[in-house]
């Protein structure tokens, strides 16, 4: 493969890992859960520090897109109020990282940043992190 055709595959890459932070944020903060789980492989799996606290028998971790729909769905329903304000992002061909503040009325604002891995353009692994 020619060096200009790995250079603009790349950049198409980044900019569809780009469309994906914006769909993300879009989907989760209207919970509008179906767009939220298209972006995700059926096979997916999603790492939180909540996760570990709320679900300890987890450690944290889960499995497939059935088991995010139900985490996220749980959460849409405890936290009516739940909303990410995205701060910063860092784009590349296989992975993209969001810092955000994740905002709920009566609680202080939590400071995060996510890892999605993508592969073919779908999220395949997902690692939450807390301040």
């Amino acid at each position: 493969m020619k060096l200009k055709n790995i250079i603009n595959l790349a950049k198409m890459k980044t900019a569809n890992n780009k469309q994906i932070i914006v769909n993300w944020m879009k989907a989760f903060n209207t919970k509008d859960l179906p767009a939220l789980l298209s972006l995700y492989h059926e096979e997916a799996q999603h790492f939180s520090p909540k996760l570990k606290i709320a679900k300890p028998e987890t450690k944290g971790l889960i499995k497939g897109k059935k088991e995010l729909g139900l985490w996220w769905e749980d959460a849409f329903k405890r936290l009516p109020g739940l909303h990410y304000r995205l701060e910063n992002t860092i784009v590349q061909e296989d992975s993209v990282f969001m810092e955000y503040t994740r905002q709920v009325p009566g609680e202080a604002d939590l400071k995060v940043g996510e890892v999605l891995e993508i592969k073919e353009g779908l999220i395949v692994f997902s690692r939450v992190y807390h301040a």
